[in-house]
This record gives C-alpha cells, structure tokens and sequence, in this order.
C-alpha cells in the first residue's frame, strides 16, 4: 500500500495541530493508513502537536498502519527525547 507523505508546518502547535488533525484523519477514512511525516521545516512543536501525533500513531496502530517522522531538527528532535516519544514513533533523523 502506497505511504502519504505529509509536510509537518513550522510552528506545529494548538491552531496548525488542530487542521493537521483533521487532514490525516480525512485520508483515512479514504483508506490511507501509512504515513511519512517529514520535519525539515519543523522548528518548534508544542505538547498539543505532540497529542496529536499519538493519536495519529494509535490510529495508525489500530488499522495495521505505518507512522515515520523524517528529517526532524535537532531541537525538535530534543522534545521527543524529553518526553520519550522518540522510544514510541519510527525516527529516520
């Protein structure tokens, strides 16, 4: 099955999480369930955007789907050390 390659936005918090959200939750009820998020322009994510890649996640999860985050900013990258979702999600950094 083909994988969906979304571009995280810059500053990934509460207004942008939130339409992020709802795009990915759209192309699976189309029936997409493997994704590659690439984190090249991510420079910042809040505790709302990291929520909303767990449930992502779970989902993905859920229908035998694939979550990849790539290319992740070394400051981004930190965040998900902090919080130990680096031992959760597939990194490629």
């Amino acid at each position: 099955m083909s994988e969906v390659s979304i571009l995280i936005p810059e500053n990934f918090a509460v207004e942008e999480a939130s339409e992020f959200r709802q795009r990915v939750n759209d192309l699976m009820n189309e029936g997409k369930k493997n994704f590659t998020l690439n984190f090249r322009n991510c420079t910042f994510i809040d505790s709302t955007g990291l929520g909303v890649l767990v449930g992502i996640y779970k989902k993905c999860k859920e229908v035998n789907g694939r979550l990849t985050l790539h290319s992740m900013n070394p400051n981004v990258m930190k965040v998900f050390e902090l919080t130990r979702l680096d031992k959760v999600f597939e990194i490629d950094v």
